[in-house]
């Protein structure tokens, strides 16, 4: 019955390609369909999850949307708790249509989103998934409801989507809030419902964008668009931004707004505008129409709090929030401390998810190297062919496939600033003897450059690998690891640390805010090794707080699977026995293989090396 539907369904997507549908040949659906199947050359019939990215992949595609999602976050949640009920997922998009944040319904729906990754790091542009709400929503620039049967791919049709696109406060798309339900029971009429929610709450979200970016100027709220339409001026009256709605319904374009248009062209002002107070005015458009009444509120110029006499402004506080109560972090700190600002080189060694980057960041907050940047690499996340163009930079035409302006690389950019490692013991020997040579003479060659670039940086380093024992087998530098090695710092691991249960406890605080953890729960937490570390903590609770029951998370909440205690090492090995197994089963396939562990082509490559497994003894294939 299920191929006879796929099969109707692809039947009836190809006669909308010839315009002899059931459907209203000119629907936004049907357009859709047609960009697949003529512009992207998809079949509706093809069968498999959605691309997604890894943890590291998803990071680097965040980071420049960090300040979006803080804002976005508070109406993400009220929305999920408005919609958890019935069985939405709620998810941030960048506007590549890969899924930033989320938030899962109740238990019984959430395994669903599970199973077909519909999730955080997953990517659902039009053009790979076909007609799907977020999708073409970002596509369209537009919202849109995709219902059940609607999707292009026949996969897909026990899914309801409802999306808005998220719009900057210069009405740049850069991303989209999306809904999803896998609930039969639910008509079209109700998803509308939800769509117009969904709408509402983006509108939100853009409003808080705007006015976080123009907190020093004046701010008038023009009708006509739910009270979202923005508009914001200096103390001058000239005219520094509007939202998106506001361009539209004033007229606004960017040469008008760059030019410093005076504002008392839509705002006839009177003496409570001038007074600062959030009184009603009198709005108009450019041609002198009138636009009714709307609202001015003042700059929200925060002044600088003095810090208080007997209670000091201490830079590093943030790293001493991550040392808590561990007698062994607490040392590292105070030893950091006695370091100051001396251009000291930090390894940092502890298991995979202990949090070595957010301690990266705590040490470049707490330097004089603050106001400059942080720029994090991977190296066990970057395929090795693409670590030389992205760390040492490259000049135009250096090579096939390069940017013709070039690339500054990332030891450049991080100039003056902090350049984090994270994974050295994976870099290869090769680039490993171009650091180094950069750390001694302070000076980078790009690829394809005729001189070299000076350079400044302060060099932190990461790595859950024996680097000492790796230099002693020639499998790392060892005059690159002892020049790494400024101050070692120990990040031990969840179950190690003296003060886990406080950290169980503030973890649970940020990641599940209107939750609180039951007493079964919390003996739970406390007796469970936790091998992902302080990462899969986070999961954990996060996913705990969006199945949670009235706000109590019992242990039934905490997705803990069996864990025998084994140490790293072991973990490795029995990563290479799954990898190996798996490539077996799959007849030595390797994409095949990397569908079914879950992980991207490349990364199964790295592991395949990284854990030495031979090509003789393989055979693998692409394909």
């Amino acid at each position: 019955m299920a191929s006879l539907s796929a099969s109707n369904h692809v039947a009836r997507v190809l006669s909308v390609a010839n315009h002899v549908a059931d459907v209203d040949a000119s629907s936004r659906i049907a357009n859709s369909w047609r960009r697949c199947l003529v512009n992207h050359k998809l079949d509706p019939a093809r069968q498999g999850p959605p691309q997604t990215f890894t943890e590291a992949e998803v990071r680097h595609a965040a980071e420049p949307m960090e300040e979006t999602i803080r804002l976005a976050m508070p109406e993400l949640d009220d929305l999920a708790r408005a919609l958890r009920d019935a069985g939405y997922c709620v998810n941030l998009a960048d506007a590549n249509a890969t899924m930033l944040f989320s938030r899962l319904p109740g238990e019984a729906d959430a395994r669903m989103f599970l199973d077909w990754k519909i999730y955080t790091g997953s990517n659902f542009a039009e053009t790979f998934e076909g007609t799907n709400g977020l999708g073409t929503a970002l596509a369209e620039a537009k919202p849109i409801l995709v219902h059940r049967d609607e999707h292009f791919r026949a996969q897909w049709h026990m899914f309801s989507c409802a999306v808005a696109p998220l719009f900057d406060q210069a009405g740049r798309l850069v991303g989209a809030v999306n809904i999803t339900s896998c609930r039969e029971d639910l008509e079209r009429t109700a998803h509308q419902l939800a769509l117009a929610v969904t709408m509402q709450a983006t509108r939100r979200i853009e409003g808080a964008i705007f006015r976080a970016h123009f907190r020093n100027a004046w701010i008038a709220t023009v009708p006509g668009d739910g009270g979202s339409g923005l508009i914001a001026y200096d103390d001058d009256r000239r005219v520094v931004g509007a939202c998106r709605s506001a361009r539209a319904l004033l007229g606004l374009t960017d040469g008008m707004i760059a030019s410093g248009i005076d504002v008392s062209r839509y705002v006839r002002f009177d003496h409570q505008a001038v007074r600062g107070t959030d009184e009603l005015v009198e709005l108009r458009r450019a041609d002198g129409g009138p636009l009714g009444q709307g609202h001015v509120a003042p700059p929200m110029r925060a002044k600088p709090l003095a810090p208080r006499r007997d209670a000091p402004v201490d830079r590093f506080d943030a790293l001493h929030r991550l040392a808590g109560r561990d007698p062994g972090l607490i040392k590292s700190v105070n030893r950091l401390r006695r370091i100051g600002d001396h251009n000291l080189p930090v390894l940092l060694h502890g298991e995979t998810g202990v949090g070595k980057d957010v301690f990266a960041r705590a040490i470049h907050a707490a330097s004089n190297r603050a106001r400059h940047n942080y720029v994090a690499l991977n190296c066990a996340a970057m395929p090795e062919s693409l670590i030389d163009a992205e760390l040492f930079g490259y000049e135009a035409g250096a090579f096939t496939g390069a940017r013709r302006d070039g690339s500054r690389g990332l030891i450049v950019q991080a100039d003056r600033g902090t350049l984090f490692l994270d994974e050295i013991g994976d870099m290869p020997i090769g680039l490993q003897t171009r650091l180094l040579r950069v750390l001694e003479n302070r000076e980078v060659w790009p690829l394809g450059a005729l001189k070299p670039v000076a350079v400044d940086i302060r060099l932190i380093s990461a790595t859950h690998r024996d680097l000492g024992r790796m230099a002693e087998q020639g499998a790392f530098r060892a005059d690159l690891y002892f020049r790494l090695r400024g101050i070692e710092v120990r990040l031990p691991a969840l179950r190690e640390r003296a003060d886990r249960d406080d950290v169980i406890r503030q973890i649970a605080r940020e990641e599940a805010p209107n939750c609180r953890l039951s007493d079964e729960a919390c003996s739970q937490l406390a007796a469970y090794p936790f091998p992902g570390n302080m990462r899969q903590l986070r999961h954990v609770l996060r996913l705990a707080g969006c199945t949670a029951e009235d706000g109590v998370i019992t242990d039934a909440d905490l997705d803990l699977p069996p864990f025998g205690g084994r140490t790293e090492p072991d973990l490795e090995a029995a990563e290479r026995a799954t990898i190996v197994d798996t490539l077996r089963k799959h007849g030595g396939r390797v994409t095949e293989a990397a569908r079914a562990l879950k992980l991207s082509r490349a990364t199964l490559y790295r592991k395949i090396k990284q854990l030495k497994i031979e090509t003789a003894q393989r055979g693998w294939c692409e394909s």
